[in-house]
């Protein structure tokens, strides 16, 4: 979701590096407006100064501007170690010494492609839709290892890092991949492998092979190759969503804590799924969006309720 903003970057001439985490790197290589890709060698969780200050000493002189993406402290406290002159960002976590040009956050969940979009300083955010590019050779040499068609099947991403209140049951997601004609797909981290499971086993009990299971066994650049190449996606409102939507690949996204309004899949041929948003549904979802990790009220109708046959149309 930060792709809009670098291509802002880039169209008024900066040369751009930028700074990831190794599991996010390989996002940022597909895209075309990024010169350079600095790896980080920073692990989850804590400040880990000793580490960032020996990467500024490292990056110290290269750079004329910071755009700090994350509120975090942390995340603002390499630029500045760094000493690059110029350090966007948005107000948080005291890191008001941090940053040379501080905005304020909005109250309310902006759509977070314009919200990133804003650090560029310019106007007329609201049509910034994010992109990305796959070397055709890479696609097609993961195809290959997989003994797959480019638009011969379908991806099913059914995790979501945040939370069970942000994934469509696993039994719904089993009930579509038996209807449908093409072989299904299914990607995701390593802690996704067993949720994935979950939906093949019962489907490949009575179809062998209709489903393959690639959760954790796939490097980021082959789950991107074969998001790109796939005839269409589904999907909870995560990463490999808004992969799917940069891609332009037909798609059915399906949200329930969180809101399309604010992390919307920007893609033409995107559909969205949101039973908030529908008012012959009833009882409506007052609760909605609750932006829970788990449904505080214990039933979780905005997934259960939407049934296999809905996204089974739509696709």
């Amino acid at each position: 979701m930060t792709e809009p903003l670098l291509r802002r970057l880039q169209a008024r001439g900066e040369r751009l590096t930028v700074g990831a985490l190794p599991w996010v790197a390989p996002v940022y290589r597909a895209i075309p407006q990024v010169a350079e890709v600095i790896e980080f060698p920073f692990a989850h969780g804590g400040l880990q100064f000793k580490a960032r200050r020996a990467l500024a000493k490292r990056i110290e002189g290269r750079f004329d501007t910071a755009y700090v993406c994350p509120n975090s402290l942390k995340s603002a406290l390499l630029p500045f170690l760094a000493s690059i002159p110029r350090r966007i960002g948005y107000l948080g976590e005291a890191r008001v010494g941090l940053l040379t040009h501080r905005l304020k956050n909005p109250k309310n969940k902006p759509p977070m492609v314009a919200f990133y979009s804003a650090l560029s300083g310019e106007a007329d955010l609201e049509n910034d839709r994010p992109q990305l590019r796959m070397d055709d050779a890479v696609v097609e040499q993961t195809l290959r290892e997989l003994g797959l068609q480019r638009g011969g099947y379908v991806v099913f991403a059914p995790g979501a890092e945040y939370g069970p209140a942000k994934r469509w049951p696993a039994r719904q997601f089993a009930e579509l991949a038996a209807s449908l004609t093409l072989p299904v797909l299914l990607l995701g981290s390593a802690k996704e492998a067993a949720l994935c499971e979950e939906i093949v086993a019962p489907v490949n009990a009575a179809r062998p092979g209709q489903c393959l299971n690639l959760a954790g066994s796939t490097s980021l650049v082959q789950a991107l190759s074969l998001i790109a190449a796939s005839q269409s996606s589904v999907s909870n409102d995560s990463g490999l969503m808004h992969v799917a939507a940069a891609f332009g690949v037909r798609q059915v996204a399906i949200f329930g804590s969180s809101s399309p309004l604010h992390t919307p899949p920007l893609n033409a041929q995107a559909t969205v799924l949101w039973l908030k948003n529908e008012p012959d549904y009833q009882p409506p979802l007052d609760c909605a969006p609750c932006f829970a990790r788990e449904c505080p009220l214990g039933h979780t109708r905005c997934l259960n309720d939407i049934g296999a046959d809905r996204v089974l149309d739509l696709l």
